[in-house]
């Protein structure tokens, strides 16, 4: 950035933006093929194209900040504003379905047998596997403070064992809620109950897989000395990310699974 007279960073051409918009394209047509015809082709090359988007633009981005020195302070100033506008958008993203919920559940119709839960629907045990998965998600909120903590610290093995671990209840999470989804004995297909319950919980489950991929890179990323104790804000952005993830979580234990049952 020699030849600049700023500080700011004028990102070159990038194809990605284009080949993610059409693999998201993809990634939905071939779901409803999926659903709707039994066919998985589209929604195959729908993940791989979306794959190979995500791995070549982490690639040119990684390659802009760690090696070409262009998130300078103030472009990082920038990158912080924008993920906590994305966080603000995931808010009221979820904000939504909890309008559903509560819409449906404070005052049930006639349809609903006048009472929540709607008849003939046998909810899950709030104090059973959504309890665990509580808890689980807590204590990777703890591991990836304490990671945040060590990569402050320069304690380089310690923020690696605790991303690690944060990595590894995140899966566990995911393995628990995949479990719980297959005992249920409603559908997405059960009237409001089934379709908020399954359009929270699953978008949720989303979030935390995408959460842990996000962890990942940055554990790899870590691994390959990337980050300092004053330069890491891929981390930074990956540690609010999961700690919003938990706290809605903890929104939908309460409302959902607790509340609702």
């Amino acid at each position: 950035m020699t030849h600049q007279t700023h500080a700011f960073h004028m990102v070159n051409p990038s194809p990605w933006p284009l080949t993610g918009a059409l693999s998201a394209l993809l990634l939905t047509s071939g779901m409803i093929m999926w659903f709707h015809y039994n066919s998985s082709t589209l929604l195959l090359i729908g993940l791989v194209t979306n794959l190979l988007t995500m791995i070549q633009w982490w690639r040119d981005v990684i390659r802009e900040g760690t090696f070409q020195g262009h998130h300078t302070p103030v472009v990082q100033k920038g990158l912080r504003y924008g993920m906590i506008l994305f966080i603000i958008s995931e808010v009221f993203f979820f904000a939504g379905f909890f309008w559903a919920f509560y819409h449906s559940s404070l005052a049930p119709t006639p349809d609903l047998g006048g009472c929540w839960p709607p008849t003939g629907i046998n909810p899950l045990n709030p104090l059973d596997v959504p309890l665990l998965n509580t808890c689980v998600l807590l204590a990777s909120g703890v591991s990836i403070t304490w990671a945040h903590h060590s990569l402050m610290e320069g304690e380089r093995m310690h923020m690696i064992q605790a991303l690690s671990i944060t990595i590894i209840l995140g899966i566990y999470f995911t393995i628990l809620q995949a479990s719980e989804y297959l005992e249920t004995s409603f559908t997405i297909a059960d009237g409001v109950y089934g379709s908020t319950f399954f359009m929270a919980t699953g978008f949720h489950g989303l979030h935390v897989i995408i959460g842990s991929t996000f962890l990942l890179i940055c554990l790899i990323r870590q691994i390959l000395y990337h980050f300092t104790s004053t330069h890491h804000f891929g981390f930074e952005a990956a540690a609010w990310y999961w700690h919003f993830v938990d706290v809605v979580w903890l929104f939908l234990y309460i409302s959902i699974y607790w509340w609702g049952s």
